[in-house]
């Protein structure tokens, strides 16, 4: 049986996958650390845009499902599951826009799932105090921005495809 021909550019966008997904990842982590840590000694951020406010979260956004800590964990290894699946099995005829933004939104997906699994809760930290919104975190700050690039690129009809 003859083999399928990949095309040349295949494994180049895997790792493309990989490297921009391992920096968000750990630039997402380390700048995370890094502000509670500053925060639990005293830092404080308070204005009319933004304040920094320490905030464990055992539920996933608006703390929904917070005594289901099992089922966020299972439902965030399947879609980091389906998405790697999907990239790696369409990364020849993606763009490498495709390609980033679904590596930015499982580098936040993957991050919350980190937490969750690592500490038993998310960290949030980012409180927009112009209006009455739930504590943020960077990932999901990462995953909002991934999910809106994709949503932009599939109604320009380009699918995630070559532009």
């Amino acid at each position: 049986m003859a083999r399928k021909k990949q095309p040349q550019n295949l494994w180049s966008k895997i790792a493309y996958l990989f490297l921009i997904f391992g920096i968000f990842v750990v630039a997402n982590l380390y700048c995370s650390d890094w502000i509670i840590n500053n925060i639990q000694n005293g830092f404080q951020v308070n204005n009319e845009i933004f304040s920094l406010n320490y905030v464990k979260n055992s539920g996933a956004a608006f703390s929904i499902l917070h005594d289901y800590p099992f089922l966020l964990i299972v439902l965030s290894v399947i879609a980091l599951v389906v998405l790697f699946s999907y990239i790696i099995r369409h990364a020849g005829t993606m763009s490498y826009y495709g390609i980033s933004w679904l590596a930015i939104m499982m580098s936040g997906i993957f991050c919350n799932l980190y937490e969750r699994v690592m500490l038993g809760y998310v960290r949030d930290f980012i409180n927009l105090t112009f209006i009455n919104f739930p504590v943020f975190n960077f990932s999901d700050v990462l995953i909002n921005i991934g999910v809106i690039a994709i949503v932009v690129l599939i109604l320009k009809r380009t699918q995630l495809k070559q532009l």
